[in-house]
């Protein structure tokens, strides 16, 4: 059952039209994240939910309940913030139960409920300390358990994690997780960090330009991107041109440059008939390199040159140029890295690769 739906949704800024008519449904009690660059409408869209905005056209609806007039204060939303926005001159106990006062809660009832709050965020007994006594990873706790003591129906989080550093960061994402799953709240997510969506999120919401381009589990959206910008935008893919030459059985044929031809499952083609030009997308994870006279025999892959490396630790990201063009492969370190300038071959596995249709330019 959809706890937030939304319906052919457009919000324009004066003549700018920043989301263009989405469709989306936040399911009860899932985790779903908006995921896309900047300016691509995912806050815009987080903001209309919340009722910080008005929609220009289409309709939201919270438990079946149409929203676009009510306003931010009855729609019983918890949002959490890139910034905390905690009130520096109150303590943590009555920063948290701000919003318990304006719903009739007595003051036994909030302080237990504050406690419980500082309990799931585990930060136990800090009820008297202030937020500058505390770190910005533990104020985005308290920000978070101000958001879940109302017993929200909704949890909107605004890119809550990029203000804290990468080790912190990547700690407090599978804890927030961990708390989403305790508490069964349906919970919208925007980040433009692919990790953190891949990481957290039951479903994901991939945006270009305001329009949603997919949506789906992360390993469908992953695996199966259904257009350019989402393979390009959610981990580092390969893009080689190519056309089909056949789509007998349960196989297409491509003709691709450089690699040849192969064929890929009909189900990764999206449908493309002989004659039509695609783009084949290989992750780079999925791309193996070998020394230049080691190539396995009866496998698809193409000579190139190794033109740097960005070494990782216990993975490493080679650019290798294949006739014109460049590519990217990502593996373990096993023994020593190639070097640059090293002449390899590379590989392709057409079972694990997806066939995207040609786009057009944009204008």
């Amino acid at each position: 059952m959809a706890q937030v739906e939304l319906r052919g949704v457009t919000k324009s800024f004066g003549a700018f039209l920043a989301v263009k008519t989405v469709d989306i449904d936040f399911q009860e009690g899932s985790f779903t994240t908006l995921l896309g660059p900047s300016g691509c409408g995912k806050t815009t869209i987080l903001r209309m939910i919340a009722g910080l905005e008005k929609p220009t056209g289409g309709d939201i609806l919270i438990g079946g309940r149409r929203v676009n007039d009510v306003p931010v204060h009855k729609r019983n939303l918890g949002i959490v913030f890139q910034n905390y926005a905690l009130f520096p001159h109150k303590t943590i106990g009555e920063n948290i139960a701000f919003g318990l006062k304006y719903r009739g809660v007595s003051r036994a009832d909030a302080a237990k409920k504050v406690s419980d709050a500082l309990d799931i965020v585990r930060l136990p007994g800090v009820e008297d300390r202030y937020p500058t006594q505390l770190s910005g990873g533990q104020q985005q706790r308290i920000a978070l358990a101000r958001a879940i003591v109302i017993e929200p129906d909704v949890l909107l989080l605004d890119e809550p994690l990029s203000a804290l550093d990468a080790n912190l960061r990547e700690e407090l994402r599978v804890e927030l997780k961990t708390i989403q799953h305790r508490i069964g709240v349906t919970s919208v997510f925007v980040t433009h960090d692919q990790s953190e969506a891949l990481a957290m999120s039951d479903r994901i919401v991939v945006m270009s330009a305001g329009r949603v381009q997919q949506q789906g589990e992360p390993e469908e959206v992953y695996n199966a991107p259904a257009t350019e910008f989402v393979a390009s935008f959610l981990g580092a893919a390969n893009l080689i041109e190519a056309t089909v030459a056949s789509a007998d059985g349960a196989d297409v044929v491509v003709d691709t440059r450089h690699f040849g031809r192969f064929a890929v499952p009909k189900k990764a083609a999206n449908g493309l008939g002989p004659g039509a030009r695609g783009k084949v997308v290989a992750r780079a994870e999925k791309l193996k390199l070998y020394p230049a006279a080691s190539a396995p025999e009866g496998g698809v892959s193409a000579p190139g040159t190794v033109e740097a490396t960005d070494y990782q630790g216990q993975i490493v990201r080679y650019f290798v140029r294949v006739g014109d063009i460049q590519l990217q492969s990502v593996g373990m370190i096993d023994g020593s890295p190639f070097q640059e300038g090293t002449e390899i071959a590379v590989g392709i596995r057409p079972d694990e690769c997806v066939v995207l249709p040609a786009e057009e330019p944009s204008e």
